[in-house]
């Protein structure tokens, strides 16, 4: 096998990274869905686009397709673990524009407020957290954005398919 393409594939990470990257996929998968398929409430190609357009991203069908792709395919492949390094780089841009885009001026936090509500569960309250006004802050980003980072230093860990294409 060429050492280029070995390298790329090569992995020194164990069973943890393996979890960060499947958990990461998925976000990613989900969030591509909603760009190019409405899928989990999300706004569909023609939505995304507006929204790209209205950011001063054009054009905006085009940047819609681009940065729903890479968030499908790259989540795709860091949840397979196939080609993950490649993947990770893919969404690490992606997130990087998004975030000096769209988060940063929102400041850190996703929340402005949240509210402490709970239910009862076996005759028992249970405390949980509703957010009350979204304020679309860069932290979830950076969140994402460091798995990303571990998955392209360490390799996509142990039960990838990077792993078995490289032995």
């Amino acid at each position: 096998m060429n050492t280029m393409i070995k390298s790329v594939l090569n992995t020194r990470a164990g069973y943890g990274l393996t979890l960060l990257r499947v958990i990461v996929g998925i976000a990613f998968i989900a969030h591509g869905s909603q760009k190019l398929f409405g899928a989990f409430g999300g706004y569909g190609l023609e939505g995304t686009a507006q929204y790209m357009e209205s950011l001063g991203l054009t054009p905006g069908y085009l940047m819609a397709l681009m940065s729903g792709s890479a968030e499908f395919f790259g989540g795709l492949g860091l949840l397979l673990g196939l080609l993950a390094r490649p993947a990770a780089v893919v969404v690490i841009l992606l997130l990087l524009v998004a975030i000096f885009t769209v988060h940063i001026h929102n400041g850190f936090f996703m929340a402005d407020s949240v509210e402490k509500v709970g239910f009862e569960f076996r005759g028992r309250k249970v405390p949980t957290f509703s957010t009350q006004s979204a304020n679309n802050g860069y932290e979830y980003a950076l969140a994402l954005l460091g798995g990303a980072l571990a998955v392209l230093i360490e390799g996509a860990g142990k039960l990838s398919l990077d792993r078995v294409i490289s032995r």
